[in-house]
């Protein structure tokens, strides 16, 4: 029996995004892929060697790297929070842009410097990422991790400023909240794990490559 690869997705906005991107690679998914009504998680595409499941998006960086999927979509912000080895990731398919940003009230903003920060207590879905930025310029950063809700951590007194991805910032201005300083832009990438890349140059480099022009055809360039 020929071995079976697995490409993972991250579900949610992003998908949507993707998807013609892959269909300018030649990759098209199984009828009931779209279907919402369908509980599945794996489907079959019309490559019969891969298949694809359909993930939250930081469990797609933890498939890819312990090689359980060989190829994936994620987050630039997933990969570097996750920051694993095993990830190699070639290809930004310039889909899902946004930035990591600091964020704080507006008050607060008003009578604050950046450069005075010694030590901040921040609220973030990035712990990792965010210690590490801050640590580079010698603040130290107590993260308190939540996965969702941030904009509502400064108001209830949990913090006073969070680190979260920001698109159009209109979220931030809807809770108080103003955008002081930029952490790292943001966008989708095309990413392999690289001990199956090494045992199958062959197979994954020729999706590495179809992905690559796809994305140049898709966007113009």
């Amino acid at each position: 029996m020929s071995e079976t690869y697995v490409l993972a997705l991250p579900k949610g906005r992003i998908l949507d995004q993707i998807l013609p991107i892959f269909s300018q690679a030649g990759l098209e998914m199984e009828e009931a892929f779209f279907d919402k009504k369908d509980r599945r998680l794996r489907f079959k595409t019309n490559d019969p060697k891969l298949d694809v499941i359909r993930v939250r998006s930081f469990d797609v960086a933890t498939f890819l790297a312990y090689g359980a999927a060989q190829m994936a979509v994620a987050g630039s912000d997933v990969l570097m929070e996750f920051d694993h080895p095993e990830i190699y990731a070639p290809i930004d398919l310039q889909v899902g842009k946004c930035r990591l940003a600091v964020a704080c009230a507006e008050n607060l903003a008003e009578e604050d410097d950046p450069k005075s920060w010694s030590h901040l207590r921040v609220a973030t879905k990035y712990p990792h990422v965010t210690a590490k930025h801050f640590a580079n310029r010698g603040v130290q950063a107590e993260c308190i991790k939540l996965n969702g809700a941030m904009e509502l951590a400064p108001g209830m007194g949990l913090c006073r400023r969070i680190v979260d991805l920001v698109e159009t910032g209109s979220t931030l201005v809807a809770n108080g909240l103003v955008e002081v300083e930029h952490i790292a832009d943001i966008s989708s990438r095309f990413a392999v794990n690289r001990a199956a890349f090494k045992t199958s140059p062959k197979y994954i480099g020729a999706w590495v490559e179809r992905i690559r022009e796809a994305s140049k055809d898709y966007h113009g360039a």
